[in-house]
């Protein structure tokens, strides 16, 4: 069955696991040939979707069974009366098996098969068929010369399966990566297509199981868990009787000189995402404009931990770190949140300090670094954090016995124990300053309301998104504070407060 991003699966896999789930569907019965055959025809009738008044066809094939698709694709098109042209990147004197078989065919349906050169004449809609799941390391020449030709050239691409380029797995370009503007992706679905570079190289997904039995798939453990309307965690609804202390006392903590705003988003989120009380400790210069904006959230002004240690020993949740600096002042209320037996959600500054060894996070916190907070957390960089996501979500999850929120496009969400999903929602006006600080907010008060560090994680993070992505249909222009009541609206969607 044919599906679009409305209705994806909700498992993501490794390029291991969906050969592996090719393999069993071949050894339940099903022949190598008729997938691929199965896989064309996805490909064809996406194509003719999306671009129905497309007269030309460049298929580019590569060497393995991706390029079994491309040929069968071309076979198609060809005798459906387009105009259709193969350049064979791969040399076709290496084909072997069923993608040996599918240029038998091609050729047998009279399509013109020419060898790749640099001045290679492309046309019409083009047909990405070199790499798929196969490449390991940087894309090498000629591949990557076709890539190249291929990006530049201004025509619409159909990727067959995967970009060429983008590893599978991770979402990393290697050296090389096709731009398509649509992608039909086939059996299981790739973790790489969600995250990392990903988002950019994929354009629209169209997945196809290929008429596999689903129990197949059922039965090996996916890599990530895509978040969606139909496995979110929920919050339970308010009995008649319910009072304010019954949904936690949340603490958030930050807002030093200059950055007062970020600790009082955190805080209105929190109030507005259903905390029963919501504390605010700032700097006392803060106090006024913070009653003014917000009046009912509770707000103290603090200069030293011993201003402090009252409101700790009062919370049920802390969320340290919103606009807390780096100076003596953060350093100071920072040194007191170890000491707190509450769940804890850390923060923007909190795990900067975090980063230096200055302090240690108690175990079963939440925290929530961007990747440049991820890379001094591990000590390794940006690049190193981007080239694959997974993995450094995982390493944080572990090093520091937490549930992790891996903030970017494809935002990762990890335990300790291993488990790890993925938020593919979002819109680019997010990137705006204050985002962050909200987010946390809605964490502390979905932890305040007794959900376990992972599960306000993923709702949090699902919650989030998809109200930047109502938000952001007014394009840019987007601050914090425009989420903060959407974000509302969305949780009593997803968890009522009447039953």
């Amino acid at each position: 069955m044919s599906q679009t991003t409305a209705t994806l699966p909700t498992a993501l896999f490794t390029a291991a696991q969906v050969r592996e789930l090719d393999a069993r569907l071949i050894a339940a019965g099903t022949p190598g040939f008729e997938l691929m055959q199965r896989a064309a025809h996805a490909t064809w009738r996406a194509l003719r979707r999306r671009w129905p008044d497309a007269e030309s066809i460049t298929v580019l094939t590569g060497r393995g069974n991706n390029a079994g698709d491309g040929y069968l694709v071309a076979a198609l098109a060809q005798r459906a009366g387009r105009q259709v042209r193969v350049y064979t990147v791969g040399d076709p004197q290496q084909l072997q098996g069923d993608a040996e078989r599918a240029f038998t065919e091609a050729q047998a349906a009279g399509v013109e098969l020419m060898p790749w050169t640099a001045d290679a004449a492309l046309q019409g809609v083009l047909v990405d068929a070199l790499l798929g799941t196969g490449v390991s390391g940087e894309v090498r020449e000629p591949y990557a010369s076709a890539i190249q030709a291929m990006n530049s050239s201004a025509l619409p691409i159909v990727a067959v399966d995967l970009p060429s380029g983008l590893c599978a797995d991770t979402g990393r370009v290697l050296g090389q990566a096709i731009s398509a503007e649509l992608t039909v992706s086939f059996i299981g679905l790739k973790l790489g297509l969600f995250t990392g570079e990903g988002p950019s190289r994929t354009g629209e997904l169209v997945f196809e199981d290929l008429q596999a039995d689903c129990t197949i798939a059922d039965r090996l453990d996916a890599s990530a868990l895509r978040l969606c309307e139909t496995n979110l965690p929920k919050l339970a609804p308010r009995a008649p009787t319910a009072h304010k202390g019954s949904f936690g006392q949340v603490l958030v903590i930050g807002g030093d000189l200059g950055t007062g705003g970020a600790a009082l988003l955190s805080a209105e989120a929190s109030l507005r995402c259903g905390a029963g009380m919501v504390t605010l400790a700032t700097r006392p210069e803060h106090v006024t404009a913070a009653l003014v904006r917000r009046p009912e959230i509770m707000c103290a002004g603090v200069e030293s931990t011993y201003a402090l240690t009252a409101l700790t020993q009062r919370a049920d949740v802390l969320v340290i770190g919103p606009g807390l600096g780096q100076a003596p002042w953060g350093r100071s209320l920072l040194s007191l949140a170890p000491q707190c037996q509450v769940p804890q959600v850390w923060d923007a500054d909190a795990l900067n300090l975090l980063a230096t060894g200055a302090v240690a996070l108690p175990v079963g916190c939440l925290i929530t670094p961007h990747p440049g907070e991820a890379a001094r957390l591990l000590n390794t960089t940006v690049a190193q954090v981007q080239a694959d996501r997974p993995a450094t979500a995982r390493a944080l999850a572990a090093r520091y016995r937490c549930a992790v929120i891996l903030k970017g496009a494809g935002t990762l969400v990890a335990d300790h124990d291993g488990r790890l999903a993925l938020c593919d929602r979002g819109h680019p006006a997010m990137a705006s300053a204050g985002l962050g600080d909200v987010l946390a907010g809605v964490c502390g008060a979905l932890l305040a309301q007794g959900l376990s560090p992972f599960k306000a994680a993923c709702l949090a993070v699902w919650l989030h998104a998809v109200a930047g992505e109502r938000a952001g249909q007014l394009g840019r222009g987007l601050a914090a504070v425009d989420l903060i009541q959407t974000i509302r609206q969305l949780l009593e969607e997803q968890s009522p407060c009447r039953k």
